[in-house]
């Protein structure tokens, strides 16, 4: 009887609500993120990039002496427990130089990349969703600029901007007595974001160019077509959105991109010059007396090197966790 029973009774109902509300919502940001963590390359790189930007914000605060500080009876000292990499010609604790470079490093490659991308979002969003003749104009000036080598576009954005802006200053200066007008550094951080951005926004423009063309023939977009939406509503709300991820990685790559640059032009003259610590004019200054005191060269190399490599893993990372062509 007990059996008959229970083989009578209805099976136990499921509430769909209930099922709904025990399910937590899924994030494609969060999947990426935990997809992220399980590779060990991007954990390390994105602590070699957290330990840069602490020493770039608090460097002045943790340094144990003034980058600027001379003292000429210890010249070229090997690493001690006084100075942990060394002084250099004049010196100066190589490490207080190292930690103030990583302040100009990080402060140039992230304007840089915040400028490259919004100036190649804006082209490549235009050139890709107008198509025709704008698109025409607009990637043969993209290709014109990408066919020049970057460190002699560079070189002539320079030379051509550094003249009139010092003699600018120096009226200032005149004008208004003002001492920061004498501040040439200024002006060589300006130039170096000006150079770097101006050959460095063509690839954001092409990407996104390239994800624009996909994305504008989606159902959603001819939809919010056929609903009476702006063009510019259109390109804000929909295409943008969801053309952002490759620029994404673009952006992580092109971090260490610009430092590399930076130092490249610091070490040719042209870009950061002293006394202002950049790691391409420590470098430069290693390599007249690396024989001697190999130390001074070995110290800024190293870690451009390893912020390079690190920009370069994130940027790997990231591009395995939102392409989902990599997704296994």
């Amino acid at each position: 009887m007990t059996l008959n029973t229970e083989m009578q009774m209805p099976p136990t109902q499921i509430n769909p609500l209930e099922e709904d509300t025990n399910t937590k919502p899924f994030s494609i940001w969060q999947d990426s993120f935990g997809r992220m963590m399980k590779n060990k390359l991007v954990v390390i790189s994105l602590v070699l990039i957290i330990i840069l930007l602490f020493m770039a914000i608090f460097g002045p605060y943790i340094t144990p002496y003034d980058y600027l500080a001379q003292d000429l009876t210890k010249r070229n000292e090997s690493p001690s427990a006084m100075h942990w990499l060394g002084t250099d010609q004049l010196g100066r604790d190589v490490f207080s130089r190292v930690i103030y470079g990583a302040r100009t490093a990080s402060l140039v490659s992230l304007l840089v990349v915040f400028l490259s991308s919004l100036i190649g979002l804006v082209v490549g969003s235009i050139a890709g969703y107008v198509g025709g003749k704008v698109d025409f104009v607009l990637m043969w000036i993209t290709d014109l600029i990408m066919a020049f080598p970057y460190l002699i576009l560079g070189v002539v954005i320079s030379v051509s901007l550094r003249p009139p802006l010092t003699e600018w200053m120096e009226d200032r200066f005149l004008a208004t007595g003002n001492p920061i007008f004498r501040q040439t550094s200024f002006v060589d951080v300006f130039i170096v974001i000006i150079v770097i951005t101006s050959t460095a926004w063509p690839p954001y423009a092409r990407l996104v160019r390239s994800q624009v063309m996909m994305v504008r023939g989606q159902n959603y977009v001819t939809a919010a077509r056929a609903l009476g939406l702006s063009q510019m509503k259109i390109v804000r709300k929909y295409i943008i959105p969801n053309s952002i991820g490759p620029v994404i990685v673009q952006m992580s790559a092109g971090l260490g991109s610009a430092m590399l640059t930076e130092s490249a032009l610091s070490f040719l003259g042209i870009g950061i010059r002293p006394p202002i610590p950049s790691w391409g004019n420590m470098i430069q200054d290693g390599l007249l007396v690396w024989r001697t005191a190999p130390h001074l060269l070995v110290a800024p190399a190293v870690v451009l090197g390893l912020m390079t490599v690190a920009f370069s893993f994130l940027g790997d990372g990231l591009n395995d966790a939102l392409n989902p062509k990599q997704w296994k």
